[in-house]
């Protein structure tokens, strides 16, 4: 048995083909309109981008107008360093400011390094450790937490001096170059408050895993461990900054390529192949 579907008429083909055109029209409209969409979204996304980018440049950029010159804090060296004479003190300070146009840039960067004003002690004094750490180095964190309470140990007996030479090597990884910001933020402990100077270092160190902190954090963490109040000025002032550039521009001069970096009685120490204790307690020895 079979069935006779009738032929449709002109009309009838006529709507049906109209009817497919225009649900294609549709399609289409709604694909164009997507796409749109997904183009308007990528722009949209390539804009945010950039302005982050010009965002992040311009605090750079206004994070590195630093002066070339400036005050040092208490216990401030030649080089830039804050020699420390014990776990609560730091030594008068042997300069009364700074100024980074007084630094000739060497036609290159010695190698091995040689660091400016290294401390090497007299038979019967205490010897000297030379460090040159970055508050953003997890090297340096890993320094602190591994020998921190041993130098505290030598400090508190007498054995050593320490000259910390904090240097902002890794503010071009940061932007808010915290490296400075935490170097300044040392110099204005050891100014502000030398007793609470070596407790700040662990504090410091201690928080890298943490990640960067603002100058009220650093403030804040600074008299969480003995810090005045009166820290809080210097830190949010940058006090000390034009101090930290030229330790920084004096220890690349130097060919101090890295951190942290230590030197005991003027000598280099290897931490790759080099016991750090070892070498600190043959010094000892020897300069008794």
């Amino acid at each position: 048995m079979s069935t006779n579907n009738p032929r449709p008429s002109k009309a009838e083909r006529t709507a049906s083909a109209r009817e497919k055109a225009a649900q294609m029209r549709a399609a289409q409209d709604t694909a164009q309109k997507r796409k749109s969409l997904f183009v308007k979204l990528g722009v949209l996304a390539a804009v945010i981008v950039v302005i982050a980018l010009v965002v992040t440049l311009i605090v750079q950029n206004n994070n590195a107008k630093v002066a070339d010159s400036g005050a040092v804090p208490q216990g401030a060296t030649a080089a830039g360093g804050i020699m420390v004479t014990s776990p609560d003190t730091v030594a008068e300070k042997s300069i009364e400011n700074v100024d980074i146009k007084t630094l000739e840039a060497p036609a290159e960067a010695p190698s091995p390094a040689t660091p400016r004003d290294l401390t090497v002690a007299e038979k019967g004094e205490p010897i000297n450790i030379a460090m040159y750490v970055d508050a953003n180095c997890v090297h340096c964190a890993d320094f602190e937490a591994t020998y921190g309470d041993q130098i505290e140990e030598w400090l508190a007996n007498g054995d050593v001096t320490v000259e910390y030479r904090n240097v902002g090597y890794l503010d071009r990884g940061s932007a808010t170059n915290f490296s400075s910001r935490g170097a300044n933020a040392l110099a204005c402990v050891a100014d502000e408050s030398p007793e609470a100077y070596m407790g700040f270092v662990k504090a410091l160190w201690g928080h890298y895993p943490e990640g960067e902190m603002k100058n009220a954090e650093l403030a804040d963490l600074a008299i969480q461990n003995g810090a005045a109040q009166s820290v809080e000025s210097c830190i949010a002032d940058d006090k000390f900054r034009p101090f930290v550039q030229y330790t920084t521009t004096a220890g690349q001069y130097d060919g101090v390529a890295g951190t942290p970096s230590i030197f005991v009685q003027g000598k280099v120490v290897d931490l790759a192949k080099e016991d750090f204790p070892t070498a600190v307690k043959e010094a000892i020895a020897a300069n008794k």
